[in-house]
């Protein structure tokens, strides 16, 4: 007897969900038996998935043919990656309380530890803007313990975002009001910055949303009202894809917000999503670092490419 096929795990909840996704498409399960997945970066130039696994101190590797293997350990708890316009990965190190670039060569550039002369609490998330700016957000998820870095007292005294500029390397703060910034993300056309607020992890009564500001200048923010809150769970990482709509982790899976804020449907995955990140040789599947596992799923859309 034929096994029964297994559920859709596609939820659809506006009409405009059906053209951004594939009915037949199944959520693969890649990997298992992390502690606390995050921080998926696609590198082209290998055809390969990063991703963080915090607590074991690793950052972990993916490809079709290879399978899953480590790429770094120990990692300095590296939380978020990404990619610069070089190709070079730029991660949040939890460990060392500070942003750091990957060269080519191997070494380790140091792109930003302290702010007016005190440390950075434990960069958590980090984008970078075709200008060749850095932005990340700083909450302190990686002092409050020695699960995912090393228990410390905040030295800023607060919870913040930053940019490092991309010719001077220069830090500047470009928000200082969220209790938990976390995940970030910008629009296709670079004209708005979203970012998460997921205070709610701290204060039961606390913010878990999604904030969307205008980008002005290239380099301020203005604005920052609520763009979608995330029920169940938090928003905590994030990406769009090519028509704007936002694709972002949730408690039952991941959620797609149109660019107007309305939830258009959901992908249900069978643990708690942290964050995602748009890959493969078409830009068009879907990678879910989800507690333990790493999932992925095919799309009907590809995710947005940096302008430029």
């Amino acid at each position: 007897m034929a096994a029964a096929p297994s559920p859709s795990p596609l939820l659809h909840a506006d009409p405009r969900f059906a053209a951004l996704v594939i009915a037949t498409a199944r959520l693969d399960c890649l990997h298992t038996g992390s502690r606390w997945t995050e921080g998926p970066v696609y590198l082209p130039a290998t055809d390969e998935l990063i991703w963080s696994d915090i607590p074991n101190n690793r950052l972990l590797r993916w490809s079709e043919g290879a399978g899953a293997g480590v790429f770094r350990q120990p990692s300095d708890y590296n939380n978020g990656n990404t990619l610069d316009r070089e190709g070079r990965l730029v991660g949040c190190l939890h460990g060392a309380r500070a942003v750091a670039r990957s060269e080519h060569d191997g070494s380790r550039t140091l792109l930003a530890s302290h702010w007016q002369g005190k440390r950075l609490n434990s960069p958590n998330d980090v984008v970078v803007k075709s200008d060749g700016s850095i932005w990340f957000t700083d909450p302190a998820y990686g002092i409050d313990s020695d699960y995912e870095g090393y228990k410390a007292e905040s030295e800023i005294g607060g919870c913040h975002v930053y940019r490092i500029d991309g010719a001077s390397g220069a830090l500047e703060r470009v928000s200082d009001d969220f209790e938990r910034p976390n995940g970030l993300a910008f629009s296709p056309d670079e004209s708005k910055l979203y970012i998460a607020d997921t205070g709610r992890t701290h204060r039961a009564d606390g913010p878990h949303h999604i904030r969307v500001f205008d980008v002005v200048d290239g380099r301020r923010l203005r604005g920052g009202e609520v763009f979608a809150t995330i029920t169940p769970g938090l928003a905590d990482g994030f990406r769009l894809d090519e028509r704007g709509n936002i694709w972002t982790s949730a408690g039952d899976g991941v959620h797609c917000y149109a660019p107007d804020g309305t939830l258009l449907g959901k992908i249900l995955v069978p643990e708690v999503v942290s964050n995602v990140v748009f890959g493969g040789p078409r830009h068009n599947r879907l990678f879910i670092t989800a507690t333990t596992s790493l999932y992925a799923i095919y799309l009907a859309v590809n995710g947005a490419r940096r302008p430029g």
